[in-house]
């Protein structure tokens, strides 16, 4: 029987085992990835956080592991397929062991969404990607799209131009969602073209992706937009379904809870992408980590 178990070794579960590690909790953290460090693997510059700007994202998850590593966190790389509610414990099942805990955090992040536009399933990993930074090194002097008016997008987009013949940029607005100083950035760079007030109706290709038919939302327009790739980055989905019967939720799936972190159901918490609040950060996930620590080594007192 362990005090804690928690779901996932990004930065929300990677800072609340080392919160739970030093209040003294026998826990253990099952990640179904051979690596920890969850999205932030895939972020070619993390220049928001503090202390660390310009910090690449592989090795500030890298990092934060090595810190957990260092105090003794047991990690298990393991998937988990059903948590289970007995009341005073949770059972959290796994394809090869059960483990059982007084308490679990859910830090299971989210995941990307798609356009859901034909082609899009059939040309992944074929010139389709949800990551610049994986996969940008691919298309050095071609042409690519990136579909999305966001943070991400923009840091796509920017990091694409530097290496890419040329970029578009495809915003269903009229006006990007991103922060002013990435909008200002990608503004100054020659070789990228925005496409705003524009969707994206079909991603086409043989054995790769050949171009796009975008339409112009205002006149209904459609055209060619010939393309070596696209990178889709249109937002994220909670991975919330483990809890999705066993604790309240909103109508996109993030699981309902406070700065406590604790859900609807005693004893199951929830740190990062997967809670319901209006920024998702790095920063905010290694926040809710902490404070879900917390709050279970003061829900355990109970049980001592």
């Amino acid at each position: 029987m362990y005090d804690l178990i928690i779901i996932g070794s990004g930065p929300a579960g990677l800072s609340a085992a080392i919160y739970g590690i030093r209040a003294g909790l026998k826990l253990v953290v099952l990640e179904q990835n051979p690596m920890s460090g969850g999205q932030i693997l895939d972020t070619y510059e993390v220049d928001n956080y503090l202390g660390l700007p310009g910090m690449n994202g592989f090795d500030m998850g890298q990092a934060f592991r090595a810190h957990a590593d260092k105090l003794g966190v047991e990690f298990v790389e393991a998937r988990v397929k059903e948590i289970v509610d007995n009341g005073d414990s949770k059972t959290v099942r796994t394809r090869k062991e059960d483990y059982e805990a007084r308490a679990v955090i859910l830090a299971s992040g989210a995941r990307h969404a798609q356009l859901g536009v034909p082609g899009e399933e059939e040309l992944s990993g074929m010139g389709v990607s949800y990551c610049a930074t994986c996969d940008g090194a691919f298309f050095k002097g071609k042409t690519v799209a990136v579909v999305g008016g966001g943070d991400v997008a923009l840091e796509d987009a920017i990091y694409l131009a530097r290496t890419c013949e040329k970029v578009y940029l495809i915003h269903r607005r009229d006006e990007l969602r991103g922060a002013k100083v990435l909008q200002e950035e990608l503004r100054g760079l020659a070789n990228v073209e925005f496409l705003y007030s524009h969707t994206v109706q079909e991603i086409c290709g043989e054995d790769c992706v050949e171009k796009l038919l975008v339409r112009d939302v205002k006149s209904g327009e459609v055209r060619e937009l010939a393309v070596n790739g696209v990178f889709i980055a249109v937002g994220i989905h909670p991975c919330s379904e483990l809890v999705e019967t066993l604790v309240d939720c909103d109508e996109s799936g993030y699981v309902l809870a406070g700065e406590d972190c604790a859900s609807s159901l005693a004893g199951i918490y929830v740190a990062g992408d997967i809670r319901k609040k209006p920024l998702r950060q790095i920063v905010t996930a290694v926040a809710d980590g902490a404070n879900a620590a917390v709050s279970v080594a003061d829900f355990l007192r109970n049980f001592k």
